[in-house]
């Protein structure tokens, strides 16, 4: 993603009914896993989930290939330093959780980056990721922030497992809008990344986050998240 869609992005993530959700998301994954410890947040831009890693009570660091992202990040107090995810700046075995979220679907290489955060994962830590899903969904918003794939569990699976972690859960989200955004999708051009409509902003937030409570995270969504683990 260039640094112009990453300061958008940065611009966005506070309101944003996408974004905020996802990080309703990330607190509930931190609640289940327990005491915190050392975190990486691996392509973190300004470092909205690095936030709550620290408010959560984790040891977190940012890291991004963007300098301007790791500037914005580091204003607003949190610990950043440039890394390439496929080159991590991290002791082996030194770190108790990484998050990836919307990473991996950047970079060609991506077995590269799985084995790099099992390599610094301590046993029995664990990663969090998520990633855009089914290349059905290819659009010109794919194109315009730098996409190279849309994942399948199937291949998501993989990648994680040969990097030698266990996947604990895989699961779809955005279940219920992937009629609306198929259909948007089909009509827009470039990146979805633009300020919403107060009221538009606030129907989709409740749309989303109905599936805190209904039984679709089998069904076919917009993206995968997974959560995986290091044997001990």
């Amino acid at each position: 993603m260039d640094t112009k869609e990453i300061r958008r992005l940065i611009a966005l993530e506070d309101g944003h009914w996408w974004y905020r959700e996802r990080r309703e998301i990330l607190r509930r994954e931190l609640r289940a896993l327990g005491r915190p410890g050392v975190a990486v947040d691996v392509g973190a831009a300004g470092g909205g989930n690095t936030r709550v890693l620290a408010e959560a009570g984790w040891d977190a660091t940012a890291t991004d290939t963007c300098e301007t992202a790791l500037e914005i990040a580091r204003q607003r107090g949190i610990s950043a330093v440039r890394a390439d995810a496929r080159a991590l700046p991290f002791e082996t075995g030194s770190v108790d959780l990484v998050t990836a979220f919307d990473v991996l679907e950047h970079i060609r290489e991506d077995h590269l980056v799985t084995e790099e955060i099992a390599r610094v994962l301590a046993p029995g830590g664990h990663a969090l990721i998520a990633v855009p899903c089914d290349m059905t969904l290819w659009s010109s918003h794919d194109d315009a922030v730098g996409h190279l794939r849309r994942y399948r569990r199937e291949s998501l699976t993989v990648v994680v497992e040969k990097a030698g972690l266990e996947v604990d859960r895989i699961w779809s989200w955005n279940v219920l809008l992937r009629p609306l955004v198929t259909w948007h999708r089909r009509r827009s051009v470039g990146s979805d990344l633009r300020r919403m409509p107060g009221l538009l902003n606030t129907g989709l937030s409740a749309v989303v986050r109905a599936e805190r409570y209904l039984p679709v995270r089998s069904l076919r969504g917009v993206s995968l998240f997974l959560r995986a683990r290091l044997g001990r």
